[in-house]
């Protein structure tokens, strides 16, 4: 009996994590999770997935945390074959405004946190010989965006990071990508930019060339192109996922 392939989504309390944990369940994979509620677990388990839940370990700002999620993933399945993560909380304000501990509490949750994931994970894969890491970071470090200096510029030095790493283990065959989001319906963002007033949601549509917030459900599609294993040629690269604002 052929194993099943194995997936670690580094946290699945929110945002595009219970998404992505879903997909990797239909395809078949195995599944190591950070902090995954019972409720997700369950739908999980009916679909045939094994899923070990990792809990107190989805805040990748301590080196720790992406340790123990690996570690759980060695022990369980002895491999990782996806994995997949993302982090970061938006400071906005102009950059004349701004101060030194913003800078350092946006560089904790935009580049640190991706350094420690991907420190953790990407030594196990190149052992192997083979792997697929997806950073999920923002549309913004593509592009200058006001109201938001140090957040994009942490993003972008995200993005960078992602290159090195991927131009270092290619020849391994680990494939390590990133895509950025903005502009997406869940409930963080349309707190933080008002968008649950609805005059306010139309505004900050029109400024989305599709005119619309992309959606979890599909965003979550979109990434597996990176996860599923189904695609092996393609490292290195960032694709943004913002409607055609970036």
């Amino acid at each position: 009996m052929t194993a099943r392939p194995v997936a670690l989504v580094s946290d699945t309390r929110y945002y595009v994590g219970p998404h992505l944990a879903e997909r990797f369940a239909e395809r078949g994979f195995d599944l190591v999770l950070g902090d995954p509620d019972a409720e997700l677990v369950s739908r999980l388990e009916e679909t045939g997935a094994r899923v070990v839940s990792c809990t107190g370990h989805s805040n990748l700002n301590s080196p720790d945390d992406g340790e123990a999620l690996v570690g759980a993933a060695i022990n369980a399945f002895g491999r990782i074959d996806s994995a997949v993560m993302f982090s970061g909380q938006i400071v906005t304000g102009r950059f004349v405004n701004s101060t030194l501990d913003q800078l350092r509490q946006v560089l904790a949750g935009c580049v640190e946190a991706p350094y420690n994931f991907l420190r953790s994970v990407v030594p196990v894969m190149t052992s192997q010989e083979s792997g697929q890491v997806l950073v999920i970071t923002s549309a913004s470090g593509a592009r200058a965006t006001p109201g938001a200096p140090l957040y994009s510029s942490a993003r972008a030095a995200a993005t960078m990071l992602v290159k090195n790493v991927a131009d270092e283990v290619a020849r391994t065959g680990v494939q390590v990508n990133a895509v950025g989001t903005n502009f997406m319906d869940f409930p963080a963002f349309l707190k933080a930019s008002g968008a649950t007033d609805p005059e306010v949601r139309a505004k900050i549509e029109s400024q989305v060339p599709m005119r619309r917030l992309g959606t979890m459900d599909e965003f979550s599609s979109f990434c597996m192109a990176f996860l599923d294993g189904t695609s092996r040629f393609t490292t290195g690269q960032f694709v943004a996922y913002a409607g055609g604002w970036a």
